[in-house]
């Protein structure tokens, strides 16, 4: 049966209905359920802004259009959606004898939409499969995964968070589309040379939104504009960020921050990191440690420097706060098993943020201990939530198992965050996250790559991941320059790893020095979260005077862009658009642009060229062609090539190369 059932499609047939719903401007929205009624919520999407769109019915079947984009329902539900010219189509990979007539008719009886029952409860194992339009298509974006490659086409991904994996749904396609999965259910996506499938392991309903547009860029802010964007970022944002595993003391971090002012070295922020508590889940400054955070934050405001503070969402079982939020419904449950999510430093099970209410009691708690002494910056740790053994099947949420909802949770962390900073008159919240999911972008959330190891190929993983994670609506993205696990500041080796990394962290979203070094450094007392020790220095001055002034100065270059970036920003915010982008994003016409992993753009004018390699004093580099006679200048320099051409330039260790167009 089709119906237009107020300007939407609907197909049924037995127990299925499905829906194909304009959803914006050239987009669609598709619903399908096997269930008594297809649910309500819209996980990451924004209520659409109206458009008009036209449903024809006929014998043969039905097709519903909306500006670029079409969808074709035949009478026995076969969908097929293509932008409107059908230059490219998305067609269901059908293969059963339902429909005699269709050309891919066949014996093997394989679904599309197939709704598996899990026994005893009401969810289904989803698979969703369509045909693979074109073998030489790619694939971008879905998140940040520790991989090298850019192209996702052929790679098998799994959608779930871990830590320094977020999965992060959204897909853009070289042929001129971009499809979310809607669903926060623990899942699987497959980009095959046949086929590409996408499954959620327990769900009640299929839902995908699909938009087509004739470039990356429209495709890419129609999806800001129907799941949201930044806000502006705050002008502390636009510079350098000093932090390391970590500072144990109030005395030890205000003498890092006295020293960048006394060496005249600009700083926007400085971090307070982990276990400055007493206890996880007592978010609280351990006085033993810090003694009087008031005139820390003033002081350090009186620099000009502002204060992030470190968030856990685990709570030790022993904590002043653990029995209030188990009475109240507040800590995520387990199906089986000891009630531990995570045993570092502690028995801990973590807040449950999908609950409401532990959202508001939980801001409630940080406003007095945290923002009402000024600090209006947080470092959202944990957000995947990390376990100590990822059994997904065996946590409990309060919106539901955590295998139909769970990768859901870190974008209620960061409205946890975001709505109780907003109540309070806050304005261009920024947070950093270590994990993110379609929708995070809106709550102000700066997602970094996780826990990594100082390594080259480690290094190599976070381009891939940056330029993803933008292409995914996560225009705000970091990395702890030089790695977190290991690296140490007196290795020669380490320290040009750590110099061509701190190069890339100038032209990142956001500069960021991070990482808990070698060796590990003496325990400073004996209670509270004293038994987490410190690393080695961490700071731009703490690997030798060679490496010292190569980071003096690309922290000037920094601020030498402070207005550029904040124009990016402004981009961000207004348009969705990413940071860092792919070279297909600001040449899509050039086919050459689409093969290159290795080089990006730093908004539309700033082609930047890491160095990823150890020993490397020579780079061969594409330049995309320009128009009207334009060239490539080498930045800062004088030296300028035509586009359209591969050149090979010098970059000795005080150099990344960086062009400038036009």
């Amino acid at each position: 049966m089709l119906l237009n059932d107020n300007n939407t499609l609907v197909y049924k047939y037995d127990a299925e209905v499905l829906r194909v719903q304009p959803w914006g401007p050239n987009a669609f929205r598709v619903r399908a359920s096997k269930s008594a009624a297809i649910t309500t919520e819209d996980w990451a999407l924004l209520k659409p802004q109206p458009v008009e769109c036209g449903i024809a019915i006929t014998s043969e079947g039905a097709i519903i259009t909306n500006g670029k984009a079409q969808a074709k329902v035949s009478n026995r539900g076969k969908l097929i959606l293509s932008d409107a010219k059908e230059n490219v189509s998305i067609e269901e990979y059908v293969r059963n004898r339902h429909d005699l007539l269709d050309p891919k008719c066949s014996a093997i009886e394989v679904e599309a939409r197939e709704f598996r029952p899990i026994p005893g409860t009401d969810n289904f194992h989803l698979s969703m499969r369509w045909e693979s339009p074109d073998p030489t298509e790619k694939i971008f974006g879905m998140g940040q995964y520790q991989q090298p490659w850019l192209d996702l086409k052929g790679q098998d991904i799994e959608l779930a968070h871990r830590n320094s994996q977020a999965s992060v749904p959204f897909a853009l396609s070289s042929l001129g589309y971009g499809i979310l999965w809607n669903n926060p259910s623990v899942g699987r996506a497959v980009f095959g040379k046949n086929t590409t499938t996408f499954e959620a392991y327990s769900t009640k309903v299929l839902d995908y939104w699909i938009v087509f547009g004739d470039s990356p860029a429209e495709i890419v802010e129609a999806y800001a504009s129907a799941t949201g964007k930044v806000p502006m970022m705050p002008e502390y944002g636009l510079g350098f960020w000093q932090c390391k595993l970590r500072y144990q003391s109030q005395d030890e971090l205000l003498e890092v921050a006295r020293e960048y002012k006394k060496r005249e070295i600009p700083l926007d922020l400085i971090v307070v990191d982990f276990f400055h508590w007493p206890k996880q889940g007592e978010w609280k400054f351990d006085p033993t440690y810090w003694p009087d955070p008031d005139a820390m934050v003033q002081e350090l405001k009186g620099m000009g420097v502002e204060l992030m503070v470190s968030i856990w969402p685990t709570v030790d079982k022993q904590s002043e706060n653990y029995q209030h939020m188990l009475e109240h419904g507040y800590l995520i449950r387990t199906d089986r098993g000891v009630r531990t999510g995570l045993d570092f430093q502690g028995e801990t099970i973590h807040v449950d943020v999908t609950n409401p209410e532990a959202r508001k009691w939980l801001w409630t708690v940080v406003k007095s201990n945290y923002f009402s002494k000024g600090i209006k910056t947080f470092w959202l740790d944990e957000a995947e939530p990390e376990y100590t053994v990822y059994d997904f099947d065996n946590y409990r949420y309060f919106l539901g198992p955590n295998l139909a909802i769970g990768n859901i949770y870190p974008v209620e962390y960061a409205k946890a965050f975001y709505e109780g900073q907003e109540k309070e008159g806050q304005t261009n919240i920024v947070n950093l996250l270590r994990c993110a999911w379609a929708g995070s972008q809106k709550y102000g959330a700066l997602v970094w790559s996780g826990d990594i190891a100082s390594s080259w190929g480690s290094f190599r993983n976070q381009l891939a991941a940056g330029l993803n994670m933008g292409i995914a609506g996560l225009p705000w993205w970091t990395t702890d320059i030089g790695g977190f696990h290991g690296g140490n500041p007196d290795d020669p080796k380490f320290r040009e790893l750590f110099v061509r990394w701190f190069q890339w962290g100038a032209f990142c979203p956001v500069m960021r020095l991070h990482g808990d070094r070698e060796p590990r450094q003496p325990q400073q007392g004996t209670t509270g979260g004293a038994t987490c020790c410190s690393g080695a220095p961490n700071e731009v001055w703490s690997y030798g005077p060679e490496v010292y002034a190569i980071c003096r100065r690309y922290i000037q270059i920094r601020e030498d862009l402070r207005d550029y970036t904040r124009k990016l920003m402004r981009e961000a915010h207004q348009n969705g658009s990413p940071i860092m982008r792919p070279l297909f994003y600001e040449f899509p016409r050039d086919e050459k642009s689409w093969n290159v992993s290795t080089q990006y753009m730093y908004g539309d004018k700033y082609l930047v060229c890491p160095v990823l390699d150890a020993g490397v004093a020579t780079l061969k580099v594409y330049l995309p062609p320009l128009e009207n006679g334009l060239r490539w200048t080498v930045f800062n320099g004088d030296e300028s090539y035509p586009g359209g051409c591969l050149v090979e330039v010098a970059c000795p260790l005080a150099e990344m190369p960086v062009f400038v167009k036009g």
